[in-house]
């Protein structure tokens, strides 16, 4: 229940004395592990610290496509498509917690149009038309995840997409000449 729906609630909370009112606040904060994440980066944290978490990010989903490589062919087949489809969806939850906790948008699109472009590099033949319900699922969630990257990329400054229109230009190349966009 939402705490603006209970009126007398809230105005009863403002109203208690403020030593009460900081212990319910440390006790709720311990209870959401993302609003701590996002408060340690707001009140503790500054530029440096985002720059060091935008490297261990980057870092962080270099290592990802690392670990894939192994396991993941270049070969259109049933396994290699839920594959490349679970290894982007979990390369865009750690940048959905990245920007949950930083708000920072620059890095936010510039780390997916790296993983989209990733993928695109390394595993291209997956990317082709095919009849295997997994390719189309994994071709509808790429569609989703290039439309919502380019339309944040739209919202960016002209001097940073300026930064960025390299990768932009390579992501678009490629989901046109395969049907993506």
């Amino acid at each position: 229940m939402s705490l603006h729906k209970q009126p007398a609630l809230k105005e009863a909370v403002l109203n208690l004395p403020q030593k009460e009112k900081d212990k319910l606040l440390v006790r709720l904060i311990g209870k959401d592990k993302m609003l701590m994440k996002q408060l340690h980066f707001k009140l503790l944290e500054d530029q440096l610290d985002l720059e060091q978490r935008i490297d261990s990010l980057k870092e962080r989903l270099r290592e990802l496509f690392a670990e894939h490589r192994a396991a993941l062919k270049n070969i259109p087949m049933y396994s290699n498509y839920k594959q490349l489809h679970l290894l982007i969806r979990q390369a865009n939850g750690i940048i959905n917690e990245h920007e949950k906790v930083t708000k920072d948008k620059l890095s936010e699109i510039e780390c997916r149009m790296y993983i989209l472009n990733e993928a695109f590099v390394r595993y291209p033949r997956l990317f082709e038309r095919s009849a295997v319900h997994a390719a189309i699922k994994l071709q509808e969630y790429v569609k989703a995840r290039i439309k919502t990257a380019v339309n944040k990329f739209n919202t960016l400054h002209e001097d940073l997409q300026f930064d960025l229109d390299e990768d932009v230009q390579q992501l678009v190349g490629f989901a046109t000449a395969h049907d993506l966009l």
